[in-house]
């Protein structure tokens, strides 16, 4: 990890940078003097701009985009699947029914995100019952399982989108395509991606040998059943939490592992804490630009994602076979 530790603080200061461009930029612009005031002695004429709206939501932003990226890069070993990505197991069809059954319903902000919370819940329930079934589970019948049930619950999506009310549709879209317009991350949500965090870096060395295989992770004395259950469970409710606080954003979970691979190599003592900072970087960038670019209309950050994302990997594979 020590031969990582410059990338680690690069990836760090670009977090730090990512922050600061966030509450410089918008519809308002703010001057770094002005900042530099306002974070210092908490006055200036763009404190209520940059402390009850800019600065929560670049740390929501954040934390969900470290909850992705730690979530994809604990699905990729669980699978043995570089395509794995934190929605892989319908988690997110899942969540957005939730959230849309709670739309449909009048339901407020609060509501939704339980609702959306608890049908993520519901769905890592049904996957990992069903891909269980009366013996063990394999890693090809799991991501089978979550394929088909995520069929099912883009079924039940576009069923709802169908009967809901004209004036509802355009919320309901911004829901699905990712938003952070209204996002608050509470201290529990920091606590808990810095307690799996914690977690995920104790287990770096089973993650580097289940990745290898299961039969290699059994020979060097991994409990690959013990392991393989909390990577499955640990990624889920990473993916859970994410969506119901900015709904579903896409290629932050598949992108940031592949990206880290490429410059620090496979070793998860450095992709742990690596895979949150970049995430989180990511997502604060692209909510930035969504909120920017069109200015004073914000765009949902999951189109920001899936623009700046498709290239961006197809340009990594190309490299990565070339």
């Amino acid at each position: 990890m020590s031969k990582n530790l410059p990338a680690l603080l690069l990836l760090l200061l670009a977090c730090l940078g990512s922050v600061i461009l966030a509450l410089k930029l918008g519809s308002v612009p703010v001057t770094f003097s002005d900042l530099l005031s306002s974070l210092s002695n908490r006055q200036g004429l763009h404190q209520g701009l940059i402390f009850e709206l800019r600065l929560p939501r670049a740390l929501a932003a954040f934390v969900c985009g470290g909850m992705l990226g730690l979530a994809g890069l604990l699905m990729q070993a669980l699978l043995r699947n570089p395509l794995a990505d934190p929605y892989i197991l319908g988690v997110s069809g899942g969540a957005a029914s939730g959230a849309l059954l709670a739309m449909l319903a009048g339901l407020g902000s609060l509501m939704i995100q339980a609702a959306a919370f608890s049908g993520a819940l519901l769905s890592i329930v049904l996957v990992f019952a069903l891909a269980h079934g009366s013996s063990s589970w394999t890693s090809n019948r799991l991501l089978l399982t979550g394929v088909v049930l995520a069929a099912g619950w883009n079924a039940l999506i576009s069923f709802l989108l169908v009967i809901s009310p004209n004036q509802q549709i355009h919320g309901m879209l911004f829901w699905l395509m990712g938003d952070l317009s209204y996002t608050q991350a509470e201290v529990w949500v920091f606590v808990l991606l810095a307690v799996i965090t914690l977690l995920s870096f104790m287990l770096a060395r089973p993650l580097n040998l289940i990745s290898r295989g299961e039969l290699q992770a059994t020979a060097l004395g991994v409990n690959t059943r013990q392991l393989r259950l909390l990577l499955f469970f640990t990624a889920s409710l990473l993916t859970a939490v994410a969506i119901s606080l900015a709904g579903s954003i896409g290629f932050i979970g598949l992108m940031a592992p592949h990206m880290l691979r490429l410059v620090i190599g496979s070793d998860h003592r450095s992709l742990v804490p690596a895979v949150v900072l970049l995430g989180g970087t990511l997502l604060i960038l692209a909510d930035t630009f969504a909120r920017t670019v069109l200015a004073p209309t914000q765009l949902p950050v999951g189109i920001l994602t899936a623009i700046l994302g498709v290239p961006t990997f197809l340009y990594l594979l190309y490299r990565n076979n070339s």
